[in-house]
């Protein structure tokens, strides 16, 4: 009897065990159901309560004199809830929409794979007409409601690339950030991809009690629960709104670029790439197919030559290479070397002036022979060991200038050109070459290549005698915030200032000497120091260049222009620079005739 009643109680504890364990299988299943998956909870509310997101106002984008440039325009996207959409009138919900009933069904489909419970985009965009003819019906039509956008508008419409544009986020963008939900837009180029995180702002979220019609009845709990969005940070840029418009009417129907720069602080004050495009045309539903037709223009309209066009500098790098055998001590500026005209020999000059020449008549009359004769004095020097030593001094010095890299600020877009190492040309001349195997290179042809960005960062280098900041399009943001300090950090190049103020003064008489390649381009009561230049081009006609800074002696302008087959710098980059440089400092063209030959055409 006692062993029967052992068995008794052991099948006791066994009952017991399956009920308990029964008991937590089925708390676990309403933990689950209740606090884990919210979707029975979400089915229940979404019949009453419709939770909306509230954007926040992008902030808005300024010149550097408080022009506007950039601002938000009200757009509104219909929205959809699949779970609650019933007895759907489909064809005239078709026709209220102006869609067709395959489309509402590939939308339709597309919703739900997000999710039946929670809101999605249906149709993206709408405008303010459009939602005013669609607002009245929409409470015939359960599950469906407009949320308040906003998209960019330009009042002026230059500086495409340099603004950049918004669309929709891509799944990339999903994947690296949750703030962003399917529907958002986010910056996609240009200022607005760099300075996303301050534009963009904080989100906010409304609920609102809906009845079973699908309208808006009142707010949760008097808005108790709500919260309000965060609008994004304004910004000012270094942009010239007024210099950047006529920077890009002076290259229009040309190929090409300007770039301006405030050699005391690094800020671009105009930044112009052509052909272009009017940024307003990458707004609202319209944005894919307009850049559809801009990618596939053979012009290459959203290619900004500014950051990303690479050409030879051509005679502009003859200042860089003038610097360096200053700094070597092969010469000095009164060493002259002589000069046979297009007779000279290796390199040849393109006209005959007055012979031997020294550094300031070398600068005027750009004389190849004389720049060839220096960059040889430096090889044949014994301060080298041998011509890859002398190499590494050109070239740490080259690069000193910002050449051969980018600036790694806030600029969209950029290339680093090229500066070739010297174990390129180990590898094309087996190890065993000198100076007039790569004496290209003394006068800006060969291998180097420049973007116009960095051909006015050299400008200001030289204005500045010796320093630069890197180039940067930022001035400020609204609130204070401190800008990156890669953008405040003065750039030392390690030539002393005399020498600087040698090459200056060669390039004033590139102005206002009689022989000088820029006497044409000379401004009244405005003293310019600049370089033309010549690209050779292998495809076509050779590249106009320009390089220079203004006023001489106190620089507020550094400038470079490149027209693309255009001939001589003198003939067009440096009549645009001198244009440039008198619109910024003077407000205005004292001589309108100057202009004529550039705008209208």
């Amino acid at each position: 009897m006692i062993k029967n009643r052992v068995n008794y109680t052991s099948r006791k504890y066994v009952v017991i065990a399956i009920f308990s364990i029964a008991v937590m299988v089925l708390l676990v299943k309403l933990f689950m159901i209740q606090i884990v998956d919210q979707s029975y909870k979400r089915s229940s509310e979404n019949n009453t309560l419709r939770y909306i997101t509230q954007y926040p106002a992008r902030g808005k984008i300024y010149d550097r004199d408080g022009k506007l440039l950039v601002y938000n325009e009200a757009i509104y996207d219909l929205m959809v809830i699949p779970r609650q959409v019933k007895n759907l009138d489909t064809v005239g919900f078709c026709s209220t929409m102006n869609i067709t009933v395959e489309s509402f069904k590939q939308k339709m489909s597309k919703a739900r794979r997000f999710s039946s419970f929670s809101p999605s985009v249906f149709i993206s965009q709408v405008t303010k007409e459009e939602y005013g003819l669609i607002a009245e019906s929409l409470h015939q039509y359960p599950g469906f409601y407009f949320q308040t956008r906003s998209v960019r508008n330009y009042p002026y419409p230059i500086a495409a690339h340099t603004l950049g544009n918004i669309g929709e986020v891509g799944k990339k963008d999903l994947e690296q950030d949750s703030y962003y939900k399917g529907g958002d837009y986010i910056g996609k180029s240009g200022i607005e991809s760099f300075y996303e995180n301050e534009l963009r702002g904080e989100k906010g979220m409304k609920i609102i009690v809906v009845d079973v019609h699908n309208r808006e009845k009142e707010r949760f709990m008097d808005g108790q629960f709500d919260t309000l969005p965060i609008a994004g940070k304004d910004i000012y840029l270094g942009i010239d709104a007024e210099l950047q418009l006529y920077g890009e009417t002076l290259l229009k129907n040309k190929t090409g670029s300007i770039v301006a720069i405030e050699p005391s602080t690094g800020q671009i004050l105009a930044m112009v790439t052509s052909p272009s495009y009017d940024p307003n045309e990458l707004v609202g539903r319209v944005r894919g197919e307009n850049y559809s037709k801009l990618l596939n223009d053979t012009l290459k309209p959203l290619v900004n030559r500014a950051t990303s066009g690479i050409y030879p500098p051509g005679s502009t790098f003859k200042m860089v290479n003038g610097l360096i055998a200053l700094q070597s001590g092969v010469i000095n500026a009164n060493t002259l070397f002589p000069c046979s005209g297009p007779e000279s020999q290796p390199i040849r000059c393109t006209h005959h002036h007055n012979s031997p020449v020294a550094l300031y008549e070398a600068i005027e009359n750009s004389c190849n022979p004389y720049f060839w004769e220096a960059f040889k004095c430096m090889f044949a020097s014994s301060r080298f060991a041998s011509a890859k030593d002398t190499y590494a001094f050109w070239y740490d010095l080259v690069t000193s200038f910002g050449l051969g890299t980018t600036f790694k600020t806030d600029i969209p877009a950029e290339v680093a050109g090229n500066i070739p190492k010297s174990s390129l040309y180990d590898k094309i001349y087996n190890g065993v070459w000198n100076a007039l195997t790569i004496r290209s290179l003394s006068i800006g042809q060969g291998e180097i290549l420049v973007t116009p960005l960095q051909l006015a960062n050299m400008a200001a280098a030289i204005g500045n005698e010796g320093y630069y900041y890197p180039p940067h399009l930022i001035k400020s943001f609204s609130d204070g915030t401190p800008i990156d300090s890669v953008m405040t950090t003065k750039k030392v190049i390690n030539i002393k200032p005399k020498h600087f103020k040698d090459v200056k003064v060669g390039m004033c008489r590139v102005f206002e000497g009689e022989s000088g390649t820029a006497r044409f381009s000379r401004i009244d009561s405005i003293q310019v120091a600049g370089k033309t230049g010549t690209a050779e081009n292998p495809h076509g006609d050779d590249h106009s260049l320009f390089m220079g800074f203004a006023p001489a002696d106190n620089p507020q302008i550094a400038i470079a222009v490149v027209v693309e087959n255009a001939g001589f710098g003198s003939q067009w980059a440096a009549p645009m620079a001198s244009l440039m440089i008198e619109k910024y400092l003077r407000g205005y063209i004292k001589n309108t005739n100057k202009e004529k030959r550039f705008i209208g055409n």
